[in-house]
C-alpha cells in the first residue's frame, strides 16, 4: 500500500477544482454539544425499560458495559480523526487501511444506513409524540407518515442552511433533551432522600432467560449499546471544526464521560421508582418514572421534551449521513456529483438531497421496525471492529503532523469486544441479522452501480 499523507486521498486522485470548501465553524464547545446531543436522545428515552426486562434492577450495568466498549473504540477514532481530519470517517479509514473499494463502500453504506434509518424512525417517533403531547389523535397510517415526511423536510432545510445553523439548533435541542434526563435524575434523588422508592432494587438481578448473569448482561448490553452510539458521527464533521487535531481528544472523551454518568444516574433513578417489570411495559419508560416520582408534574411537558429529544437524533444523524456521502464522493468512492458544495451556503447540498430522499423512502415504505435499534447497533459494531483493526494497519502510514496515538492494547481490545457483541451467542434476535443482511444486499447492488458509473466516466475521458 502506498503511503498517503493527510492531504492526499487514498485511491485515484480527485480532479482539483475551484469548488468551495466546507465552512469551519465548530469550536470545542459546539463540538462537545454536538457529541453529547448525538449520544443522548432516542436510545435512553426508549430503551431503559427493555434493558430492565433483560437484567432486572441492575439496569445500570449494561449501560456501564456499553460505555466501556464505546470509550475503548473512541480511542481508535481519536487516533484516526487527528491523523486524517477529513469528513468521511470510518469509510475513509477503511479505504486507507485496506485500499479495497468494496470494503470501503460497504463500511460507508453501513454507517450511512444506520444514520438514515435511525433518523427516519425518529421522524415517525416525533410525529407520534407530537400527537400525544397535543392530543391530535394521530393513530398511525397516513397522518403519522405525512407528519414524518414534513419533519424530515424541515431537517433537510436546516441541514442545507448551514452547519453553523444546524449546530445551533442542535445546541437548543440538546439542552432540552438534557433537561429531561436531569429531571429524571432529580426526581430520583429527591425520592431517595425522602425515603420513597426502593433503592435495594439497584443490586437485584432478575434475568429474562435462564442464561446466568454474564449472558443476560451481554444480551442487555447489545440493546444498551444503541444508546451509546453517536460519538462516531462527530468525526464526519472534522472538516467543519476549527482545529480538529487539537480539540477532538478532550472533547470526544469528555462527551462520552458526561453521557455515561447521565445514563447510569438515569438508570438508578428509574429502577428506584419503578419496578423492572413495570418499567419494561410500553414505549415510554421514563414517563412512568415521572408519574411515580412526581405525580403533580405536567406529563405533557415531558412528552414535549421527549419529542425534542428524538428530533435532535434525527437532525444529527442526517448531518452525519450527508457529510459521509460528501466525503466519500470527494474520495471518488461514490459518484463525484454527490460531493458538490453549494457556492453560497457552503454545504454539501447534493448529498443532503440524496440522503433526504433515502429517508423519505424509509418513512413511506418501511415504517416502524421493532428491531431497528438492535440492527443499527449491529451494523455499527461491525464498523467499529473494522475501525479498530484499521488503527493497527495504519500505524505504518506516517503523516506530516502530530496526532493523537492510542495505546496499542486498546484497539486490540476494541476489535475483540465489538466483534464479540456482533455474534449470535449474545442472544440477538434473528430478525436483526435479517434486516442487516437485506440492507447490506442493497449496498452491494449500489456498489456495482457505482463501479459501472466510474468505469463509464473513465472511458469518456
Amino acid at each position: 500500500m502506498t503511503q498517503q499523507t493527510a492531504d492526499s486521498p487514498a485511491g485515484p486522485q480527485a480532479n482539483p477544482t475551484a469548488e468551495p470548501s466546507l465552512h469551519r465553524v465548530m469550536g470545542p464547545w459546539l463540538l462537545l454539544l454536538f457529541i453529547v446531543g448525538d449520544i443522548l436522545g432516542t436510545g435512553i428515552y426508549a430503551l431503559t425499560g427493555q434493558v430492565a426486562k433483560q437484567v432486572g434492577g441492575v439496569v445500570w450495568l449494561p449501560f456501564l458495559v456499553a460505555f466501556v466498549v464505546a470509550v475503548i473504540t473512541a480511542f481508535s477514532y481519536l487516533e484516526l480523526v487527528t491523523k486524517y481530519p477529513k469528513a468521511a470517517g470510518a469509510a475513509l479509514y477503511a479505504h486507507k487501511a485496506f485500499g479495497i473499494h468494496f470494503i470501503t463502500f460497504i463500511v460507508a453504506f453501513a454507517v450511512m444506513c444506520s444514520g438514515i434509518t435511525s433518523a427516519s424512525t425518529a421522524s415517525r417517533a416525533f410525529a407520534a409524540n407530537l400527537s400525544q403531547a397535543f392530543g391530535l389523535g394521530f393513530e398511525g397510517g397516513f397522518a403519522i407518515t405525512a407528519v414524518g415526511l414534513g419533519f424530515m423536510a424541515l431537517v433537510a432545510a436546516v441541514n442545507f442552511r448551514g452547519v453553523g445553523e444546524s449546530v445551533k439548533v442542535n445546541v437548543l435541542l440538546t439542552c432540552v433533551e438534557l433537561s429531561g434526563l436531569l429531571l429524571i435524575i432529580g426526581i430520583g434523588l429527591w425520592a431517595i432522600t425522602q425515603g420513597n422508592g426502593d433503592v435495594s432494587r439497584i443490586t437485584q438481578f432478575k434475568p429474562a432467560v435462564d442464561g446466568g448473569m454474564f449472558w443476560s448482561v451481554i444480551a442487555a448490553t447489545t440493546l444498551a449499546f444503541f444508546a451509546m452510539v453517536g460519538f462516531e458521527d462527530s468525526v464526519n464533521m472534522a472538516e467543519e471544526c476549527k482545529d480538529p487535531v487539537r480539540h477532538f481528544p478532550k472533547v470526544l472523551l469528555g462527551g462520552l464521560v458526561i453521557t455515561g454518568i447521565i445514563y447510569v444516574l438515569v438508570s438508578v433513578s428509574a429502577i428506584t421508582l419503578v419496578s423492572p417489570e413495570k418499567l419494561g411495559e410500553g414505549e415510554t419508560p421514563l414517563l412512568q418514572v415521572v408519574q411515580a416520582g412526581a405525580p403533580s408534574f405536567p406529563l405533557g411537558i415531558f412528552g414535549v421534551i421527549t419529542m425534542f429529544a428524538v428530533a435532535n437524533s434525527a437532525l444529527i444523524n442526517m448531518l452525519m449521513a450527508s457529510r459521509l456521502v460528501y466525503g466519500m464522493a470527494r474520495e471518488q468512492v461514490l459518484p463525484a456529483a454527490l460531493g458538490q458544495v453549494h457556492a453560497t451556503r457552503r454545504t454539501p447540498y447534493v448529498a443532503i438531497g440524496f440522503t433526504t430522499l433515502l429517508a423519505f423512502g424509509l418513512i413511506l415504505f418501511v415504517g416502524e421496525v421493532p428491531a431497528l435499534g438492535g440492527t443499527t447497533a449491529l451494523l455499527l459494531l461491525c464498523v467499529f471492529t473494522v475501525v479498530n483493526v484499521s488503527v493497527l494497519v495504519l500505524r505504518k502510514d506516517k503523516v506530516n503532523h502530530k496526532h493523537f496515538k492510542t495505546p496499542t492494547l486498546l484497539p486490540v481490545l476494541g476489535a475483540l469486544s465489538c466483534a464479540f457483541l456482533v455474534g449470535p451467542w449474545t442472544g440477538r434476535a434473528t430478525v436483526q441479522y435479517e434486516i442487516a443482511g437485506i440492507l447490506l444486499g442493497v449496498g452491494v447492488l449500489l456498489w456495482l452501480l457505482t463501479v459501472r458509473l466510474n468505469r463509464s466516466a473513465a472511458l469518456k475521458r
